[in-house]
C-alpha cells in the first residue's frame, strides 16, 4: 500500500513538472525570450526563385477508335456456306469473304433466261407476221387501184398490218422485260458471293468481328463481318471548356497507353467538335496517330498530353509559395540577411509541374517562403531551421512544416531538452525551464 502511494506521488510530481516546463516554453514563445515584448521568429521553409524554360501541359483521357469501320452485310437471305476470313485476318478490296448457298438463285436465273428466250421467239413471230401483213397490204392496194379489190378488202388489209405492227411492239417490250428479269436474277445470284468493299484507295483492312458461323441462315441485310482500318488510327478525347479555346487542328499531341507502358506515340489534332455535350460540358477532339506496325488497337484506353504554352527564360517559384493577403496574390520574399520577410504582390502566368510563372515583378530574385506563411506578415522575423546557422529539422519538423519549432519543443521538454521557436536548443533549467 505504501509503495502504491509513493508511486502515485512521484507520478503526480512528474505531471506537475511537465506542466510547469510547458508553461515556461509557451511563455518564452509568446514573449520572444526573456524580456521580449513580441512574438518570436517564425520557423519557415524556403525555396529559390529560378529562371528557365517553362511549358504548360494538359493531359486528357480517352480511347482509340478505328478511323473507318465497314459492316459487311448480306443483300439477300440464305444459308452461310463458307466464311473465307476470320477475326484479325487482313482483307483486300474486292475480296470474297462469305459465300451463301446459291442453289435457289441459280435456278431462278435459269428460269429468267428461259423466259427471255420465249420472249425473243415471240418477237421473231411478231416480226414475221408484220412482214406478211405488210406485203398483203401492198398487194390489196395494187388490186384496188386496178379496180379488182373492193374498199372493204383494202380496209381489212390496213387493219391487219397495224395489228401486226402493234404485236411487234408488244413482243419487243416482252423481250426487254425478260432481259431485265434475267439480269436481276443474275445479280441476285451474285449477291451470294459477298465481297469486302469500301470507299477510298486503301488496299487492305482487318477483320474486327465476325457475327455468323458457317451453316447459319441470315436474313437480307443481316450483318456478317466488321472490317476496320487501323493505320492511321484515331484517338478520341473530351476536353473541358477551360482548355477548348487553347486547342486547334494540327496541334501536336503525345499519346500513351497502358498496353505499351513507357512508349510515347506522336499524333496531331484532326478535328475539334463545334458543340459541347450538355451532360459533361466537354467537346470531342479527334487525334490522328500513325500505326504502321499496328501496335495500337481500337478500344485501348489512352492519355493524350498537349503543350498549351511555352515560355523561354521564365521566372518561377514553387506553387506552395503563393498566398493571398488583402485579396491579392503574392509571396513572402526572404530578406538578404535571412532573418525577415517582405510581402511581394505578384502576377502569375503558366504552371509547369510544381512551379508557377511569375510575370510581375520581373526582377524577383532570392528565396521565397514555401511553408509557414500563415504565421507571417510583411516584415515578420523568421528562422530557417535547415539553414546553415539553424538547427537541422527533426522528424516532427519534416512532417509539420511551419509548426516544427513548437513540435520539437514538446519533445525536448519531455526529454530534458527544449527547442525554442527561434531554433536554439535549451538544456533543462535554462531560461526558466527547470527539471522535475
Amino acid at each position: 500500500m505504501k509503495g502504491t502511494v509513493k508511486q502515485l506521488t512521484l507520478a503526480l510530481g512528474g505531471v506537475a513538472a511537465v506542466a510547469l516546463m510547458a508553461g515556461c516554453g509557451r511563455s518564452d514563445a509568446a514573449g520572444g525570450g526573456p524580456g521580449g515584448g513580441g512574438r518570436g521568429p517564425a520557423p519557415v521553409e524556403v525555396a529559390e526563385v529560378r529562371r528557365g524554360t517553362m511549358t504548360e501541359n494538359r493531359a486528357f483521357t480517352g480511347t482509340f477508335e478505328a478511323r473507318a469501320r465497314v459492316t459487311i452485310s448480306a443483300k439477300v437471305s440464305g444459308r452461310v456456306e463458307e466464311i473465307a476470313v476470320d477475326v484479325a485476318d487482313p482483307v483486300t478490296q474486292g475480296q470474297v469473304v462469305v459465300r451463301l448457298d446459291d442453289d435457289e438463285y441459280v435456278q431462278a436465273e435459269a428460269q429468267a433466261r428461259a423466259e427471255l428466250a420465249v420472249a425473243e421467239a415471240n418477237l421473231t413471230e411478231a416480226l414475221s407476221r408484220q412482214a406478211t401483213t405488210a406485203r398483203e397490204l401492198v398487194r390489196i392496194r395494187t388490186l384496188r387501184e386496178r379496180g379488182v379489190a373492193s374498199e372493204a378488202q383494202l380496209d381489212g388489209a390496213e387493219v391487219a398490218a397495224q395489228a401486226a405492227e402493234a404485236g411487234v411492239a408488244v413482243a419487243r417490250a416482252q423481250v426487254t422485260r425478260a432481259e431485265a428479269a434475267a439480269e436481276a436474277a443474275r445479280i441476285l445470284r451474285g449477291y451470294t458471293e459477298i465481297t469486302a468493299a469500301w470507299s477510298g484507295d486503301e488496299p487492305e483492312r482487318v477483320v474486327a468481328e465476325r457475327f455468323v458461323d458457317e451453316g447459319d441462315t441470315v436474313p437480307a441485310n443481316g450483318a456478317l463481318l466488321s472490317i476496320v482500318s487501323l493505320d492511321p488510327i484515331r484517338g478520341v478525347v473530351f476536353v473541358p471548356e477551360r482548355d477548348y479555346a487553347r486547342l486547334e487542328p494540327g496541334q501536336a499531341m503525345r499519346i500513351s497507353t497502358d498496353a505499351h507502358p513507357g512508349d510515347r506515340f506522336e499524333g496531331r489534332i484532326e478535328r475539334i467538335a463545334p458543340v459541347f455535350r450538355p451532360g459533361s460540358r466537354q467537346a470531342r477532339v479527334e487525334i490522328g496517330i500513325g500505326n504502321d506496325d499496328l501496335r495500337l488497337r481500337p478500344g485501348m484506353f489512352i492519355r493524350a498530353e498537349a503543350e498549351l504554352a511555352r515560355v523561354e527564360d521564365a521566372l518561377s517559384v514553387p506553387v506552395e509559395a503563393l498566398v493571398r493577403r488583402g485579396g491579392e496574390p503574392g509571396l513572402f520574399r526572404v530578406a538578404e540577411d535571412g532573418e525577415r520577410v517582405e510581402f511581394v504582390a505578384v502576377e502569375t502566368g503558366i504552371t509547369d509541374g510544381g512551379r508557377i510563372q511569375i510575370v510581375s515583378p520581373e526582377d524577383l530574385s532570392g528565396r521565397v517562403v514555401t511553408l509557414g506563411q500563415q504565421m507571417l506578415e510583411d516584415g515578420s522575423a523568421i528562422v530557417i531551421p535547415d539553414d546553415e546557422n539553424g538547427v537541422p529539422p527533426g522528424p516532427n519538423q519534416a512532417n509539420h512544416g511551419g509548426h516544427r519549432g513548437y513540435g520539437g519543443a514538446q519533445r525536448g521538454i519531455m526529454g530534458g531538452e527544449s527547442v525554442r521557436m527561434d531554433g536554439r536548443r535549451l538544456r533543462a533549467g535554462e531560461e526558466g525551464v527547470s527539471a522535475a
